[in-house]
């Protein structure tokens, strides 16, 4: 699908999240494949150049990777016979432009062969698209290796866009993350487009007297129920997730506290003094934004859980 669901999930607790910290280092690969920067950067570039929706697309796949087993690139890998894997599990069919990073491994491949590993190569990626996106960049700690285990039962793990800050805090506090990080990783909304099924429980039925969430800013709410009425049949209807949605920038945190955010899981953060004050500080800096983002990036992406170097992203042998 063309569109971009940036950051949309489905919710579970009851399974244990498989990941640890591994050593990581920033010069990984500087002397077994020192061209790796610069050959994912032109993959990502060269999407991008095609295809618009392609960051928002890189970002949530990593953060999908990073929140199942760690980042070991289980994400990538395809549904066989016997088993049913994450890219099929409900939060995860809406994922898309896998092809920039087969095309990265394949260059890869050619010039330093069985080296990079799949987790590695989409960390850089998703960076690149926030850099390229008009987002901060930074120096992304290596070494990660790839998981032989991808489970679509277990998208269950991944934070649901009805989630309320409890949930949300109790999700990121089980993969190490903090209150900071959660409402920093939040603003990679500020990439990307809904579906109307993720927002459709605060524009219609909201309550037993309400049908819309009153925290919603009324024109908005209504704009938003015209894209999407209640027996919406347009399949890819739906929303950016702020406006100026392949901009990274903190328009999202603004947009929040004018009562135009697209999820539940984004109007939470506003039901803590705590996560209310880190909104209003990112809303209000940039600057303040993107350091914290690069800081939870860095630590979501530390996480780690594969054994091996791929040679095909998409399938283990």
């Amino acid at each position: 699908m063309a569109a971009v669901v940036a950051l949309a999930f489905v919710f579970l607790f009851m399974f244990p999240v498989s990941s640890h910290v591994r050593a990581l280092s920033s010069n990984y690969y500087d002397h077994t494949c020192p061209q790796l920067e610069s050959i994912v950067a032109s993959a990502v570039k060269k999407a991008m150049s095609n295809d618009k929706t392609v960051p928002a697309a890189l970002l949530r796949m990593h953060f999908h990777d990073c929140f199942i087993r760690g980042c070991d690139a289980s994400v990538l890998l395809n549904s066989n016979g016997k088993n049913k894997a994450e890219k099929d599990g409900p939060p995860n069919i809406s994922l898309h432009a896998f092809y920039v990073i087969d095309h990265a491994k394949k260059a890869l491949e050619a010039s330093c062969p069985g080296i990079v590993s799949c987790a590695d190569i989409l960390a850089l990626a998703a960076r690149d698209a926030v850099a390229l996106s008009g987002g901060p960049t930074w120096n992304v700690p290596k070494g990660r290796k790839d998981g032989r285990i991808s489970l679509a039962t277990e998208t269950r793990q991944l934070p649901a866009p009805t989630f309320n800050i409890s949930q949300l805090q109790q999700n990121f506090a089980q993969r190490g993350l903090s209150i900071e990080d959660l409402v920093a990783l939040s603003g990679g909304h500020t990439l990307g487009f809904s579906h109307c099924s993720s927002f459709q429980n605060r524009i219609h039925s909201f309550n037993a007297t309400l049908d819309v969430d009153p925290t919603m800013q009324l024109s908005f709410a209504a704009r938003l129920r015209s894209v999407c009425p209640a027996h919406n049949k347009v399949k890819n209807a739906g929303s950016p997730l702020d406006s100026t949605n392949f901009i990274f920038d903190n328009a999202y945190y603004k947009l929040l506290l004018q009562g135009k955010s697209i999820f539940s899981s984004d109007q939470a953060l506003l039901t803590t003094p705590k996560t209310k004050a880190l909104v209003s500080k990112f809303a209000s800096s940039q600057k303040a934004f993107e350091k914290a983002f690069v800081g939870s990036m860095i630590k979501m992406s530390s996480l780690t859980g594969g054994q091996e170097i791929r040679l095909d992203c998409r399938v283990v042998r």
